[in-house]
């Protein structure tokens, strides 16, 4: 156990201090990745009465550079989102507990900024659109696409390190949130519901020069 502590601390050591490639002004960076999930709801009053589900994300992104330290980055995310401990009326019992599953494309278009003295650190914010693909409960298995928006707005933001790997070739690691704004609820006369979504990622990075 000691010895595996100390290569993966010996290669973390060597990947951090190795040299960065600053990109130049018109600098293009194609990214893949995938990470975990953990999604629930806000209502309209800012609490939530749900547990969190746990997924998981894919994701291809680009990211043009305008200088070391700006670029604007779009992505194309197949997001897993949805809760556990929610709620689901049933005619003959009342109210029983369920799990919902709420999978999307997902697409923010965010400024990246750049920093660190080799800019492999990076922070991220701009808005998200959600197309939605699919909505169930667990319960009854209950297919609540209809009774779903198909579309769900927000805001996304990130923070993240890339270490080089090979001349073009960087691996990231990235913590990524989503906040809706809209309510994902079609026809909804009570209290606003909204996705909330925090991922924690592992990607590569390709320069094209």
């Amino acid at each position: 156990m000691k010895k595996l502590t100390a290569v993966v601390v010996a290669a973390f050591c060597i990947l951090s201090t190795a040299r960065s490639q600053e990109a130049e002004p018109g600098t293009i960076e194609l990214g893949i990745g995938t990470g975990y999930n953990l999604s629930s709801v806000m209502i309209s009053n800012n609490q939530t009465n749900s547990a969190y589900r746990g997924s998981f994300n894919a994701s291809f992104s680009a990211d043009y550079y305008f200088s070391d330290r700006w670029s604007i980055k779009g992505k194309i995310i197949y997001d897993q989102k949805g809760w556990n401990e929610g709620f689901i009326d049933i005619d003959s019992v009342g109210y029983a507990t369920t799990n919902y599953r709420l999978n999307y494309i997902t697409i923010p278009v965010m400024a990246n900024w750049h920093f660190g003295r080799t800019r492999n650190w990076y922070l991220n914010f701009g808005p998200y659109a959600g197309f939605l693909l699919s909505a169930k409960e667990t319960s009854l298995n209950t297919n609540l696409k209809n009774y779903m928006k198909g579309t769900d707005f927000g805001l996304a933001f990130g923070i993240g390190v890339k270490f080089p790997i090979s001349e073009n070739t960087r691996l990231g690691l990235e913590y990524d949130g989503q906040s809706g704004v809209t309510d994902i609820i079609k026809n909804n006369s009570g209290t606003s519901i909204r996705n909330i979504r925090s991922s924690f990622n592992v990607g590569l990075h390709f320069m094209l020069n």
